[in-house]
Parts: C-alpha cells; sequence; structure tokens
C-alpha cells in the first residue's frame, strides 16, 4: 500500500531549494553588510598624549590612556570620553590594569622605549614617534598620523584628517591681519624661566603654515624650544604669546616681577595668553594651536579697512 502522505522525491527536494535559499540569501547580505572584525580598530591602549589625541582625531577611542587629568591640563582637545580607563603615570603604568583590558595592542612614542619589555609580555607593542634629530615637524605628523591609522584600520580617516588641517589652516592664514610683528611664544616653567619656541617644532609648523614669524633668533632643541632666563628675551621687538598652563604662583609673582614687566615685547605690546596647546602634538594639536592663535591676533591687529594677509 502507498502511504498517501509520502511525496516524490523531486517535490520534497523543491520543497528544500524554496526554505534553503532564502537563507543563503539571508547569510550572504549579513555578510555584505556587517564589518568584518578585521575592519574593525583594535582594543588599543596608549602612554602617549600625542598618539591619544591623534586616535580620538581619527574616530578611535583607546580602552586606556596615561594620566587623563593631566591630559586635560596640557593638551585638552579632543576630549578624552568617560568610560577610557586611566593608566596611571606615563613613566611607570599600571600594568596589571593594561593586562585586565585584553588589549589588542599597546601604542608607545620613544619616548617610554624602556618599557617595551614589559608591556610586549601583555600585548604586541608598536612605536610610533614624530619629534627627532633633523625630522620635518610637519611632514613627520602627516607619517605619524598614516602610521596610526594603520595600526587602527583607518587609513580613510587619516587622509580626511589630513587633508581638513592643512585646508583650515590655509584658509586661516587668509584671514590673518597683515601687520602682525614676529611672534616671541614662550611657555613659563617658573617666574623667571621659559621655554622659548623657535625653529623646529609643532608651534614653528603651524607659524610657517599662517606665514608668521617667529621673533626667536636663538637654537632650539628638536622639539622646538630652548630653556632660558627671562633677561634672554629682553631686547626682543615681538608680540609676546604665552602659552598656558603657568607654574602655581607664576602668575602672582609676574605681576610684581620688574624683569618681566620691562621686557621690551611686555613694554610695547599688551601680552596675548593661549589656553593650553601640546607643544609636542600633532594634527590635532596644531589645528587647535592655528585657531586660537588667529583669534587671539585678531583684536590687535585688525585694521579699520580689514587688510588680510595675501592669499
Amino acid at each position: 500500500m502507498t502511504d498517501e502522505t509520502s511525496q516524490p522525491a523531486h517535490s520534497r527536494s523543491a520543497l528544500a531549494a524554496l526554505v534553503v535559499t532564502p537563507l543563503l540569501i539571508l547569510l550572504l547580505l549579513a555578510s555584505l553588510t556587517l564589518p568584518s572584525r578585521a575592519d574593525e580598530p583594535p582594543d588599543i591602549a596608549t602612554l602617549d598624549w600625542t598618539l591619544a589625541e591623534t586616535l580620538l582625531a581619527l574616530g578611535v577611542v583607546p580602552a586606556g590612556v596615561a594620566q587623563i587629568e593631566a591630559y586635560g591640563d596640557w593638551v585638552l582637545e579632543p576630549d578624552i570620553p568617560d568610560g577610557v580607563s586611566d593608566l596611571g603615570l606615563r613613566t611607570q603604568p599600571n600594568l596589571e590594569l593594561l593586562a585586565s583590558l585584553g588589549l589588542d595592542r599597546i601604542l608607545i612614542s620613544p619616548m617610554f622605549a624602556n618599557l617595551e619589555p614589559r608591556l610586549s609580555r601583555i600585548a604586541p607593542v608598536t612605536t610610533i614617534g614624530i619629534y627627532g634629530p633633523d625630522s620635518d615637524p610637519w611632514q613627520s605628523m602627516l607619517k605619524a598620523t598614516r602610521q596610526v591609522a594603520e595600526v587602527v584600520n583607518r587609513p580613510q580617516a587619516a587622509e580626511r584628517l589630513i587633508e581638513s588641517t592643512a585646508t583650515y589652516l590655509d584658509e586661516t592664514r587668509k584671514e590673518l591681519p597683515k601687520n602682525v610683528p614676529p611672534l616671541l611664544l614662550v611657555q613659563f616653567m617658573d617666574a623667571r624661566h621659559v621655554r622659548v619656541f623657535g625653529e623646529s617644532g609643532l608651534y614653528q609648523a603651524v607659524l610657517d603654515h599662517m606665514g608668521l614669524d617667529n621673533a626667536w633668533p636663538g637654537p632650539t632643541n628638536y622639539w622646538g624650544f630652548s630653556l632660558v632666563g627671562l633677561e634672554k628675551l629682553a631686547e626682543l621687538d615681538a608680540q609676546m604669546v604665552v602659552i598656558e598652563p603657568l607654574p602655581v604662583g607664576a602668575a602672582k609673582e609676574l605681576q610684581s616681577s620688574g624683569l618681566w614687566r620691562n621686557l621690551r615685547a611686555v613694554r610695547e605690546r599688551p601680552v596675548i595668553y593661549l589656553p593650553p596647546v601640546w607643544s609636542f602634538g600633532a594634527l590635532p594639536s596644531a589645528k587647535r594651536f592655528a585657531d586660537l592663535l588667529a583669534t587671539a591676533l585678531q583684536a590687535p591687529y585688525a585694521t579699520a579697512d580689514g587688510d588680510k594677509a595675501d592669499d
């Protein structure tokens, strides 16, 4: 007797095909729309603020950054989101915390090379630097941006960041007043000593792009500064630009300092004070410096006829 519920083999095959084919299509569509693990940024941490600001500018939030509170004093932008682990001191990070984060990679700069043997027991370590002997700071910033982007699978974001920063500096240059004197850029170490910024370094790279002159004639290290006493600045004819933060108590001491008040650059023009900009930074800090400096120069040097810098 034939089972009336049984179906011919070809009917069962056709039915199976009707069920399986839509499932295969859905799986195929899912594989096309969902990002693969290879396209996702790795779980990453860094001890270096320059690399931290670059990661954030590329749209990658690190799992951990060293000395987050101090980053807020010296770097400020981009802001580090809540939830990022504070790894402790940059020179003495919390290794147990680092190990607990399940990292794919740790980024450091050459300054922290002595930590690499210990860090490499936790996760692979990549070292990326910008400032060094005979380096071109601007070109080194571009190279470092691309290197960080390669580590976190964000090459297109790197090119967008490079292009947008260059465009911003170019547009800012066109809006500058024409009559800006040479700039004397300083950062106080105490009430009598400053880092004075000259050839090389991030600030000089921005001045070059903006067509502004630097008043400091002396030598600098490859970070672009020299540590000098205030007396070394005595007769320089320049616009004084002080980059914060100031050491504790320095502002009060300067108010009563005859040496400070009698510097030519302080006597003859109002001093410009800028909020903190990371002088050892990369493209995000370069853009921040350009923005703050250009804004500060408008009031004292904008002319009635609206003269702007040449294109």
